[in-house]
């Protein structure tokens, strides 16, 4: 299911609304709100290099925005231009149509410790503000909260190449032919209070600078992700 209106993102040739710099650059939710008060209004879309020009801000914090948006189910696919990402619409439909659960969480599981690491190495202030704010989820949408606050530590890690490679996976990862389950399955709220346990925990750790804690967390995450995973494919059998 699709959340809400998918945002159309049109060739470059169209008319373009005037873009105003986002108040924050850091902060990857209030670009995510500038990129759909421009859709909003009814105007295309530049190429990324435009658009990161136009709010002024770093070209890896608008692709973590643009991932928080297809996350979310707006935008379905990169914005229109001459492709620099990794995470090029093409390379992403080649792996969607070659892999599946299990080895996305298995990457996940090497990749993500890393970037945790890396952040409660090099995150500023705001930057670990933010991966707490997004550790507690309450009563938002389940599948988009999580890709926020993942999509936080790898923006937290700065670095923009595993940033991009993170984007990557956690498309093809969230892509509906990968995925297990969809958005109409109830989350429930035991399962809820434990994920979000386990990310404040991954958050407290980046917080306290401790580099082994958070990777730590963020494996024992991935770990519990991961079972759940394998219950769901072949139940009765445990993940090793």
């Amino acid at each position: 299911m699709q959340i809400g209106r998918r945002l159309k993102l049109r060739p470059p040739s169209m008319d373009h609304a005037r873009i105003e710099p986002v108040s924050d650059p850091e902060r990857v939710d209030l670009i995510a709100a500038a990129i759909r008060e421009l859709v909003a209004s009814g105007a295309a879309l530049p190429p990324e290099r435009v658009l990161a020009e136009g709010l002024r801000v770093k070209r890896h914090r608008l692709r973590s925005a643009l991932e928080l948006l297809r996350g979310e189910g707006h935008i379905g696919q990169p914005v229109v231009g001459r492709p620099r990402s990794v995470a090029a619409p093409d390379a992403g439909e080649s792996l969607i149509s070659c892999t599946n659960p299990i080895e996305v969480i298995e990457m996940r599981m090497v990749f993500e410790p890393g970037l945790a690491r890396l952040a409660a190495l090099r995150a500023s202030p705001f930057e670990i503000a933010r991966i707490e704010a997004a550790a507690t989820t309450g009563s938002a949408e389940y599948g988009a909260a999580d890709l926020a606050f993942h999509m936080a530590v790898a923006a937290g890690s700065r670095n923009s190449l595993g940033i991009e490679l993170y984007a990557l996976l956690r498309r093809v990862g969230t892509d509906a032919r990968v995925r297990i389950g969809s958005d109409d399955d109830k989350i429930c709220p035991k399962r809820l209070q434990q994920r979000d346990a386990e990310h404040r925990a991954i958050a407290a750790a980046i917080a306290a600078r401790d580099l082994d804690g958070a990777e730590h967390a963020m494996r024992t995450h991935l770990l519990a992700v991961q079972r759940r995973i394998t219950e769901r494919l072949t139940p009765g059998v445990t993940a090793a």
